[in-house]
């Protein structure tokens, strides 16, 4: 049918926009398929109250989906154009449209990148003590850059700050069961298709407060093995100017154009967004760049090591009802 995407073109875009990252692998989309267009939805049936109270975390991570979904389409030979929290009033939950449309002028960048996402991971494991290369940390602050976000690297002296925010997390935490309890409902365990398995927690550190986050709330998963983390990671901040939903949107594709910017360069990454779940301590992680701005993510980077990634849904699970979808390939 003209002007319809196919069930296969579908089928990409959508499996490609959900192996985007998500705050405890919650999943937190829902698409829209009308003719070429696509709507990103929040889905308010996976939310995390307690710890992303203002959603944040959840547009942070249908803005990576969007990313991806942009990569993908550029697989399938279309432009795609977008807005981003087109209507936030009307419709908060409506997170970005997409026009896909036909074209003969590829975003190679783009292109290249799609051969990335079923290789992005969260790396729990230790990392070496070889630091990244300048010229891959200039890499990813492009990247970053192109969607309109900063990505600032931290040195050692804002390193022992940023430890001092996760203890603080940590001592707040103590008497926060809502916390502990919502984790436990996402993490550990089995995990076939959505949440962090177990078997994806990594080692638990030798050293606190440490380089990783150690997700772990189920006794089987305190008794990890313990290795020894890099005294030294590399870290680096992901801030937007403004602290608007489309700017948290923008704040996911950034993340996801570095991540797989670093994925193709053979660095990984992971998260210590811990001190990011209260707003005081926020404002703290953000100064440490130096400069004003928003801060949305602190991103762990070390040397990649081949590693399996976490499930996801049915691409069926996904979708919205909406326009007709044609069934030729």
């Amino acid at each position: 049918m003209a002007g319809q995407l196919s069930a296969g073109d579908v089928d990409v875009l959508v499996s490609a926009a959900v192996a985007a990252p998500s705050m405890h692998n919650t999943q937190p989309w829902r698409f829209e398929v009308d003719g070429r267009v696509v709507d990103v939805y929040l889905d308010g049936s996976r939310t995390l109250p307690a710890e992303d109270p203002t959603g944040r975390a959840m547009r942070i991570a249908a803005g990576a989906a969007t990313f991806n979904l942009r990569c993908a389409a550029e697989t399938l030979g279309y432009g795609a154009w977008f807005g981003l929290a087109p209507y936030p009033d009307d419709e908060p939950d409506l997170l970005a449209r997409i026009v896909l449309e036909p074209t003969a002028a590829r975003d190679d960048e783009l292109l290249d990148l799609a051969r990335y996402i079923p290789y992005r991971h969260t790396d729990r494991e230790p990392s070496d003590a070889v630091p990244i290369a300048e010229n891959v940390r200039v890499a990813l602050m492009r990247a970053a850059h192109t969607e309109g976000a900063e990505l600032t690297w931290l040195g050692d002296a804002d390193l022992r700050i940023v430890y001092d925010l996760i203890v603080d997390t940590d001592l707040r935490e103590v008497h926060e069961w809502r916390r502990r309890a919502e984790r436990e409902h996402w993490v550990g365990g089995e995990r076939p298709v959505d949440g962090v398995p177990s078997a994806a927690l990594g080692p638990r550190s030798t050293g606190y407060p440490s380089a990783v986050r150690d997700l772990g709330t189920k006794p089987a998963d305190r008794l990890r093995a313990e290795r020894r983390f890099e005294q030294h990671p590399d870290l680096a901040v992901l801030s937007t100017e403004f602290d608007e939903p489309a700017d948290h949107v923008t704040a996911g594709a950034a993340l996801e154009r570095v991540l797989l910017t670093a994925t193709r360069a053979g660095v990984s990454a992971s998260f210590l967004n811990q001190p990011l779940e209260y707003d005081d301590l926020r404002r703290k992680v953000q100064r440490r760049t130096g400069r004003p701005g928003h801060a949305h993510m602190i991103i762990r980077f070390g040397h990649d090591r081949p590693h399996g990634t976490t499930a996801r849904r049915p691409v069926a699970d996904f979708l919205k009802s909406a326009g007709p979808v044609s069934g030729g390939g």
